[in-house]
C-alpha cells in the first residue's frame, strides 16, 4: 500500500473508473536492433520514416463523423431537461470516448513497435498547439493526435532504454537529404526534386531522413516529460499539479 500515491475516481460517459497512482520504475528488456530511425508526421501518411516506410492515417473522428453528425441531431430535437434528451447525450458522449479510446489505442501500439524495433527515434519538436490555429487544417491535426504518439514514443524510450530525439523542425523539409542545399517547395508539392545534384524522392522521406541526420548528431536525450503521470488505462494523462499562478504575493 505504500507504493500508491494517489487514488482518483473519475467519471466517464460508460461509467467510473478509479485510477491509482504508484510509486514504481518501468524497465523492460529488449534485444539492440542496431537500428535508427527518423520519423515524418503528416495528414496524408500518418508518418513516413527513413527507411521509406510509411503508416497510413487511421483518420478515426473523420470517419466516425457523420454517426457523431447524425447523434447530435437526433439530440437536437429534443425537449430539454428530458429523459430522451439525457439518453442521446449519453449516446453521443459514448461515440466521443470511443473516438477517444481508437485514437490512443493506435497511437501506444504504433508508438511501441517503432521504439522496440530501433536503438535511436528521431522526430520533429512540432509545436502543434501553434499549428491548431489553422482552421483549415485544425481538425485533422487534432485527429491525428501527434502529441500523444510523441509523449508514447517517448516513454517507451525510458521503458526500453531507447534514446529519443526531438529535433528542431526547421528546414527539414526544404533541405535535400543528400547534398544539403536548401530546395524551396509549397505544402503542395509533395515530391522532393533537387535543382543542385537531381536527387528525386519524396517529400516526407525526404524529411524523415533529414530529421534522422539531425538526431544522430545531438547528444543524449531530450523531449518532454515522457515517464510517470501517462495513465495506461483510461488513454488520459493524469494533470499536473497547479501552477502557482493567481497566489497571492506575501505582504511585507
Amino acid at each position: 500500500m505504500k507504493q500508491i500515491k494517489r487514488v482518483r475516481v473519475v467519471r466517464r460517459a460508460d461509467g467510473y473508473y478509479v485510477q491509482f497512482c504508484i510509486d514504481t520504475e518501468r524497465r523492460e528488456k529488449r534485444e539492440p536492433t542496431f537500428k535508427t530511425v527518423g520519423i515524418d508526421v503528416g495528414l496524408n501518411h500518418f508518418y513516413t520514416d527513413s527507411d521509406r516506410k510509411t503508416i497510413p492515417n487511421p483518420r478515426h473522428l473523420r470517419k466516425s463523423e457523420k454517426s457523431l453528425k447524425r447523434l447530435s441531431r437526433r439530440m437536437s430535437k429534443t425537449k430539454k431537461g428530458s429523459k430522451n434528451r439525457a439518453k442521446f447525450r449519453n449516446k453521443l458522449a459514448r461515440k466521443h470516448l470511443k473516438v477517444s479510446r481508437q485514437r490512443k489505442d493506435f497511437a501506444v501500439k504504433t508508438a511501441r513497435c517503432v521504439v522496440k524495433s530501433n536503438d535511436l527515434v528521431a522526430y520533429e519538436d512540432l509545436k502543434v498547439r501553434n499549428m491548431v490555429q489553422n482552421r483549415h487544417l485544425a481538425k485533422s491535426i487534432s485527429d491525428a493526435a501527434w502529441t500523444q504518439f510523441r509523449q508514447w514514443v517517448e516513454y517507451f524510450g525510458k521503458v526500453f532504454g531507447v534514446v529519443t530525439v526531438a529535433v528542431p523542425p526547421h528546414y527539414t523539409s526544404q533541405n535535400c537529404s543528400n547534398c544539403g542545399r536548401v530546395v524551396k517547395k509549397t505544402l503542395t508539392t509533395r515530391t522532393h526534386t533537387c535543382l543542385h545534384c537531381g536527387h528525386v524522392q519524396g517529400r516526407d522521406h525526404n524529411a524523415a531522413r533529414n530529421i534522422l541526420e539531425k538526431g544522430l548528431s545531438t547528444v543524449g536525450h531530450i523531449g518532454t516529460n515522457a515517464s510517470g503521470d501517462i495513465d495506461l488505462c483510461l488513454g488520459e494523462e493524469t494533470p499536473l499539479s497547479k501552477s502557482g499562478r493567481g497566489k497571492r504575493k506575501p505582504k511585507k
